[in-house]
C-alpha cells in the first residue's frame, strides 16, 4: 500500500520562483513574512509578492490585499485542481477585482498557470440585471419582505400587483379593465395565472379560483400586525 507524504506550502516555492525568474523578477523566500517576494532590475525596483497557500480561503485574500500596501505585484499561489475554487470563474473575478493574480500551481510537472492578472479591474456592467433591479425597487410597494427571510415567500412586485388584483375579485368576476386602476399588466396576470389564483368564467372574464380565495386569507393574516408589534 503507497503511503503519500503530506504536501507542504514549500512544495509550491520551486515552481513559483522559476515563472517569476522567466519574468525578470530575483527572486527570495520568507522576506519579512511574505512568502515570496521578487524585485525586477531598476530604481526604484518593481516589487512582486506571492503568498503560498495549498487551499484558496479568505485568510488568504485577507494577507495577499494586505501585501498590495508595500508592493507592486501581488499574486495569491494555489494548488492546481480540477473541480476546487482555483477553478472557480467567481474566484478569477474576485481576485481581478482586488488587484491581485491567480496562480495555480500542478504540483506533478511543476508547471504554473495564470488564472488571473494582477491589473487594475473593472467587471462588465450587466445592464439588464440593473434594470431589473431598479424596476423590481421602485414597483414594490413599501418594504414587505425583511432581507434573509427563506421560509415564505417573497412579496415581489409581481405578486403584490396579482394580489391586488385577487382581492378587487372578491365581490365576483371582473375583467382585465376593470383591473388596470390596480395593475397596467391586469391583463398579463389574469391570463398567464402563475400562482393559479384565477379561473376563466367566459372569455374575457375571470373569477377566482379556491385556491386564491386561501391565498388571500393568508395574504391578510401575514400583514397583520403581530401582537408584539400592536404592544409597540
Amino acid at each position: 500500500m503507497k503511503t503519500y507524504a503530506p504536501v507542504c506550502e514549500t512544495a509550491l516555492y520551486a515552481p513559483i520562483k522559476r515563472f517569476l525568474e522567466r519574468h525578470g523578477f530575483e527572486v527570495k523566500g520568507e522576506i519579512c513574512g511574505c512568502d515570496i517576494v521578487g524585485l525586477a532590475p531598476g530604481e526604484p525596483p518593481l516589487v512582486v509578492v506571492t503568498e503560498l497557500k495549498l487551499s484558496f480561503s479568505l485568510e488568504l485574500l485577507l494577507q495577499a490585499v494586505e501585501r498590495t500596501r508595500s508592493s507592486d505585484i501581488v499574486y495569491v499561489a494555489v494548488p492546481a485542481t480540477r473541480r476546487g475554487r482555483d477553478q472557480d470563474r467567481r474566484v478569477h473575478r474576485l481576485c481581478r477585482l482586488l488587484g491581485l493574480g491567480l496562480l495555480a500551481v500542478d504540483l506533478r510537472l511543476g508547471t504554473v498557470t495564470v488564472l488571473a492578472e494582477p491589473a487594475p479591474y473593472r467587471p462588465r456592467p450587466n445592464l439588464p440585471q440593473r434594470r431589473r433591479l431598479v424596476a423590481e425597487h421602485r414597483r414594490r410597494k413599501g418594504d414587505p419582505t425583511q432581507g434573509g427571510s427563506t421560509r415564505q415567500p417573497i412579496m415581489t412586485a409581481y405578486r403584490q400587483r396579482t394580489i391586488a388584483c385577487a382581492e378587487a375579485m372578491r365581490d365576483g368576476p371582473k375583467r382585465p379593465r376593470d383591473l388596470r386602476g390596480l395593475a397596467e399588466d391586469a391583463g398579463a396576470i389574469l391570463l398567464r395565472n402563475v400562482y393559479g389564483w384565477f379561473e376563466r368564467v367566459e372569455k374575457g372574464l375571470y373569477a377566482l379560483s379556491e385556491r386564491g380565495r386561501l391565498a388571500i386569507g393568508d395574504s391578510e393574516k401575514r400583514s397583520s400586525p403581530t401582537p408584539e408589534q400592536k404592544a409597540a
